[in-house]
């Protein structure tokens, strides 16, 4: 298995002891955080994207592009670049410079986003979120696979004169996740063109989460792919990890500050079931324990979603240093046991996009078309999504 840390960067008080870090400390600490996650030895460092709400991640390009800058080895990726909102020819622009500056190491993980406010702020509407996502994705993938291309659609002027965006990647195009949160459509959007998903893992039980599972595996086949490329990322949930020496212990230390969380409805990626610690430690997705009791809980879930990368998140409310010894923690006594029994190909030799060829996928479907049947029952819960 491989290690994603993700940091959507909510900017928020300690709700036991109050305080709150600056603007510029928080921004600050993800880039230190990237740094010392690539020194661990994580696969992966991940930035979210949020227009709205306590959080400062409304540029994750620019945060990137710092990590970018003192990080040589680790990957960068999005959790998620909500392309729903964005103009597809400036997200190819703004993330091939980053594919450039990183030296190849960009990969984005897609989605519609789960903030409700941010529709009306860019001047689009809530109803049309899938449309604006499926046709918005298939220009991305043109525009960072072909050059001169000319283009039209329902949600942007038409590309009438052919474009070639610039800088094009650094090495083909980066490759591109869905995020999937509680409906289908996205994870149907990924089989469809053969992509991998990202489950976000987070706020229903894991069986909800296996549906969409089952049904990305499904449609993935139906649609012919290359079986190589259908790969499976998972969060663990919103509360972010905490390791102590015991699992007792870690509950009694991180509970206040979980609970108070949830309480007010502060947990990134809100309306988590999992009110008190006990019942999240227990029956949610939250990695919160001794290692070995981390260690058993991701393995629980490899063997029900068989995962190919796994993420965390930093209880980014406590004092810094405390984070990074959590990260520290996690990277010596939980990555090792779990990488020797849940071994991965991703990312590896055998990974098409080990090397960054240039993706030949089976189909190139029509983008106006990859809304799927269920389009109408996705719209039902929208409000109440975690992440993608």
């Amino acid at each position: 298995m491989k290690f994603q840390v993700l940091d959507i960067i909510p900017h928020l008080k300690n709700p036991v002891t109050g305080e709150i870090v600056s603007t510029a400390d928080r921004l600050n600490q993800v880039v230190e955080t990237a740094r010392r996650a690539e020194d661990l030895g994580f696969d992966s460092f991940s930035v979210g994207e949020r227009h709205a709400g306590e959080f400062v991640s409304s540029s994750p390009t620019t945060v990137l592009a710092a990590i970018a800058a003192v990080t040589s080895r680790i990957r960068l990726q999005t959790g998620v670049t909500v392309l729903s909102v964005l103009d597809p020819v400036r997200v190819a622009e703004d993330y091939a410079t980053i594919d450039q500056l990183s030296r190849g190491r960009l990969e984005l993980v897609i989605g519609k986003g789960n903030e409700v406010l941010q529709y009306p702020l860019f001047g689009l509407s809530l109803d049309e979120q899938w449309d604006l996502l499926a046709e918005k994705y298939g220009l991305l993938r043109t525009l960072w696979r072909k050059e001169s291309v000319t283009w039209s659609g329902s949600f942007r002027p038409a590309l009438i004169e052919p474009t070639t965006t610039t800088p094009r990647p650094f090495a083909g195009s980066p490759r591109i996740w869905h995020g999937s949160a509680t409906t289908l459509t996205s994870a149907a959007l990924a089989a469809k063109w053969g992509d991998p998903l990202f489950t976000a893992n987070a706020i229903q039980p894991r069986e909800n989460y296996k549906v969409l599972i089952d049904h990305y595996r499904e449609e993935y086949e139906r649609h012919g792919h290359d079986p190589r490329h259908q790969y499976l990322g998972s969060g663990s949930g919103a509360g972010g990890v905490f390791i102590a020496d015991t699992t007792q212990e870690a509950i009694r230390q991180y509970g206040p500050v979980y609970e108070g969380l949830t309480a007010s409805r502060n947990v990134p990626g809100n309306n988590s079931p999992f009110r008190d610690i006990q019942h999240a430690v227990a029956e949610g997705p939250a990695l919160v324990g001794s290692p070995e009791q981390v260690i058993d809980k991701i393995l629980s879930y490899h063997s029900l979603y068989g995962h190919d990368l796994q993420s965390i998140s930093l209880p980014t409310t406590l004092p810094f240093e405390q984070q990074l010894e959590i990260l520290e923690r996690f990277a010596q006594e939980v990555i090792p046991a779990v990488r020797a029994s849940a071994p991965s190909t991703l990312w590896e030799s055998s990974d098409p996009f080990g090397g960054r060829p240039e993706f030949a996928g089976a189909t190139e479907p029509d983008a106006a078309a990859a809304v799927t049947a269920d389009h109408a029952f996705n719209r039902t819960d929208n409000a109440n999504v975690y992440a993608h």
